[in-house]
């Protein structure tokens, strides 16, 4: 469904969409491999993982760099993780996704940017340490903080929304807290990490209770796929919790409205 009428703006919103997407996806890509090797991701040149060269804007170019240099590191020759190129495409869809579910650019669409940025970046480095880092959880905190007052642009009663939000992460987050530490009990070992527990509740902020009910059930079905296909007896569980979430601010509301509306 075009987002304006003019055909040719829509195009040019959703190429720009995804040429964002794909900068954000090459940066949050550089910042969690930064934070995994334990640099500073603020500060310094980006370089080379393997020589060490640092790397020209030529080479920085997302997606474009990856496929005209053939994957390699135009200095030493040395091949490139596809991940980075992959990484950089998906979150340029995800962007136009998220600009295509709300129909025009606001507020909404650079909120949820904001999210999956967040999203992302701890995904990346849950998959390396099977950790999450609290500045990510923090980030997504604040974030939710400040965009409350702008809720009040769509009518949105503020009071209730930051209940729903409140009731969502609460009681999903505290839910899980507690069922984790009776399993932790049973089966003598940690069986959900607290990062896990904190990206539940953060995330459940922006959900609300029943899409957060939902994310939560997404992410143990994607959870479980990861596990059969992998083979592993442990897998980061924030990758999937980030894969549903996104899955529910696109299709979330429509799903939650389905289900209610057949009682």
């Amino acid at each position: 469904m075009p987002l304006y009428t003019d055909t040719f703006f829509t195009c040019y919103v959703l190429i720009l969409s995804f040429i964002l997407g794909t900068v954000f996806g090459s940066f949050i890509n550089c910042m969690a491999s930064r934070i995994v090797a334990g640099e500073n991701w603020l500060k310094g040149r980006s370089h080379c993982d393997a020589c060490g060269h640092v790397l020209k804007a030529v080479d920085l170019i997302p997606v474009v760099s990856y496929l005209i240099q053939h994957g390699k590191c135009r200095y030493c020759g040395k091949k490139m993780s596809s991940r980075y190129m992959w990484t950089e495409v998906c979150m340029g869809l995800a962007f136009v996704g998220v600009v295509l579910n709300y129909g025009a650019l606001n507020f909404h669409v650079l909120r949820d940017w904001a999210l999956i940025c967040i999203l992302l970046g701890l995904s990346l480095v849950d998959l390396e340490t099977y950790e999450i880092p609290d500045g990510f959880i923090i980030a997504g905190l604040v974030i939710w903080a400040v965009t409350i007052p702008l809720m009040k642009l769509d009518g949105v009663d503020i009071g209730s929304y930051v209940k729903t939000g409140l009731l969502g992460g609460v009681g999903i987050a505290g839910g899980m807290l507690v069922i984790s530490l009776i399993m932790d009990k049973i089966l003598k070992k940690e069986s959900l990490g607290g990062g896990d527990v904190k990206l539940l509740f953060m995330v459940c902020l922006y959900l609300g209770l029943a899409q957060g009910l939902l994310c939560l059930i997404l992410a143990c079905m994607i959870g479980l796929c990861f596990v059969l296909l992998l083979k592993k007896g442990k897998i980061a569980f924030g990758p999937s919790i980030s894969l549903a979430v996104y899955l529910v601010l696109i299709i979330g509301p429509e799903v939650v409205s389905w289900y209610f509306g057949l009682f």
